[in-house]
């Protein structure tokens, strides 16, 4: 289900995916800080509908002002470990990934991904982009379903 929230007009594009990440300091005293603080932290979010006939209102954080936008709740694409994987079941990530320079390390600590909480595989997608993990981890790529709100 779509929910209306105000976005920078820079993001506020149909398709254009994005983490929330909750209250800026900048915030403080918004006269629409209930429209705009209105999802849930660290969930990936898709614009699915920019409000068309709106105005374009000031923002103390996005320069460029915020706009009316409907977004719901994206799939993230992760590396799991391979053990359980299948469409269907419930996993957690692997853990931390110190490796920033793998080919598959915003896959292993992926945005709108916690480790401390289980998703639902929505589909497995193969083998992960690296050709060996060097925590020797046994992975498989899949996309988790979006999050229910």
């Amino acid at each position: 289900m779509s929910q209306l929230t105000l976005l920078g007009t820079r993001l506020a594009e149909e398709g254009q995916e994005f983490v929330y990440h909750g209250e800026a300091s900048g915030c403080e005293g918004c006269p629409y800080r209930s429209q705009c603080l209105n999802l849930t932290e660290g969930v990936k979010y898709e614009v699915t509908e920019v409000r068309e006939n709106t105005q374009k209102l000031d923002c103390a954080v996005h320069d460029d002002g915020v706009r009316a936008v409907d977004v719901e709740p994206a799939s993230v694409t992760a590396n799991v470990p391979s053990t359980g994987a299948y469409a269907g079941s419930k996993t957690a990530l692997a853990g931390p990934c110190p490796l920033t320079s793998c080919p598959s390390h915003e896959l292993c600590v992926p945005d709108g991904a916690d480790f401390d909480d289980s998703y639902r595989i929505e589909e497995v997608l193969g083998e992960p982009p690296h050709e060996h993990c060097h925590l020797d981890r046994e992975l498989t790529m899949v996309e988790f379903a979006p999050r229910e709100e």
